[in-house]
């Protein structure tokens, strides 16, 4: 291993130990490192993404239009699947070892300045790894960077920029120890994002979310978009490799655009998309470029939501954790398994809704296997099988090595599918598995 990846590694363990002193949410600690670093938040047009489920692909669709548009891109997402640097992209590549060691070294001279005002307290896991992200888009001269919240919006550590628009995917419960106990109050956390007089984009299936929305907008004086009302997405076709869809907006025909990422809840997704990139060209002066913003959508890509890891027997990967994610995927496995039975492979996290996350596909399902995640905060397994027994499920535990064996072989004489879904770390766990030409 040559000395600078070692070097990086160790500086990673130490990063993921700060995550054992558990969540801050406050903008004090990033504020101040930022300003040591120059304040870079400021350097580039920054579109900012909340909500519960389809913040990655929103944002993975909005940074490939802009490319497509021939602007330079930044990309911050969270969590990473398989290695860390997947967080922060820039022109679609992940930022390099050396790039990353090199931010590493100011990100940590910064915080030793900045220390003593706040009673020596470091950066959290977060928070510094926001830092990085966005000195290293000021360092690559990015123009338009898509900022994805890490949790909750109003006291998330991203909650430091000003952007060309807000965006607000569809909201459920989740962190509810952090972010409230109901959806209105976890939609109003996430509402934070939304600044005076910037363009607010949502698409809210849930009544009370979306009339949260609309208020904060109000009250902030926004120009309040619901992507489901400006954007028109009309699904033509869907098989394994993607679908097919006609899209159409109040101002502009986009045609029939192929996109790659499966499942009904992606029509949102592509609307929410549409409308947020319109509404940020507006914000530049630019017009809309129609052939990059079909060609982006064509070329996006996000790994772990409902991808297809085998044809034979139809094996999808979901990295899907909350009731929300859950509906959706069985949603999907309705429509692309048909009427075949599902085997599933679940691994979770200890603070996750297990009961609201089997609630809407148990009856999909014939045979679950729980494993245990490689995190400290994976649950145990038993504990997944007792929840599906109230469900009245088979389910056994096995490592996931284990499972993988016994689910592929049980789907062949069964005719059946296997789903994996449960957690991102457990989707990464995968992928990491994968051969690099499968990912």
């Amino acid at each position: 291993m040559p000395t600078e990846t070692k070097s990086l590694a160790v500086r990673l363990e130490q990063l993921y130990a700060r995550r054992t002193f558990g969540i801050k949410l406050g903008l004090e600690v990033e504020e101040t490192l930022l300003k040591a670093l120059g304040n870079p938040e400021r350097a580039f047009l920054p579109v900012h993404v909340a909500g519960t489920n389809g913040k990655g692909s929103v944002c993975t669709m909005l940074e490939s239009i802009f490319r497509r548009a021939g602007l330079r891109t930044g990309l911050y997402t969270s969590p990473h699947l398989v290695r860390f640097n997947e967080r922060i992209q820039v022109n679609g590549k992940p930022v390099p070892d050396a790039d990353l060691l090199e931010l590493w070294q100011v990100g940590e001279k910064a915080e030793r300045q900045v220390a003593g005002g706040h009673d020596g307290t470091e950066s959290t896991f977060f928070e510094f790894t926001t830092a990085l992200a966005f000195e290293y888009f000021r360092r690559c001269a990015v123009q338009v960077g898509v900022v994805e919240v890490g949790m909750g919006g109003r006291l998330d550590a991203t909650n430091v920029v000003t952007p060309l628009v807000s965006v607000i995917t569809p909201v459920s419960l989740e962190h509810m120890e952090y972010l409230g106990r109901d959806v209105a109050t976890i939609a109003g956390e996430k509402c934070g994002i939304i600044k005076p007089g910037r363009p607010v984009v949502y698409a809210q299936p849930d009544s009370e979310a979306a009339a949260v929305v609309i208020r904060v907008a109000s009250e902030r004086g926004c120009r309040c978009i619901n992507a489901m009302e400006a954007v028109r997405v009309e699904r033509i076709r869907q098989d394994l490799d993607g679908q097919k869809v006609r899209i159409e907006s109040a101002d502009q025909s986009y045609g029939v655009v192929r996109i790659k990422l499966l499942g009904r809840h992606q029509l949102v997704n592509v609307a929410l998309a549409v409308a947020a990139m319109e509404e940020a060209f507006a914000a530049m002066g630019l017009p809309v470029p129609v052939e990059a913003v079909r060609a982006g959508l064509e070329d996006a890509v996000w790994p772990g939501r409902l991808q297809i890891l085998e044809k034979e027997p139809l094996t999808i990967l979901d990295g899907g954790h909350n009731p929300g994610a859950a509906q959706a995927l069985a949603e999907a496995l309705k429509e692309l398994a048909g009427k075949k039975p599902v085997g599933l492979i679940c691994g979770m996290c200890g603070d996750k809704d297990m009961a609201g996350f089997f609630g809407p596909i148990a009856r999909r399902l014939k045979r679950v296997w729980a494993v245990r995640l490689t995190t400290p905060r994976s649950v145990d397994p038993a504990r997944i099988v007792e929840t599906t027994f109230a469900f009245g499920l088979r389910a056994e535990t096995a490592t996931l090595s284990e499972a993988r064996e016994a689910a592929r072989k049980w789907a062949l004489e069964a005719g059946g599918v296997v789903c994996v879904a449960g957690s991102l770390f457990l989707a990464g766990e995968v992928l990491a598995a994968e051969p690099v030409n499968k990912r």
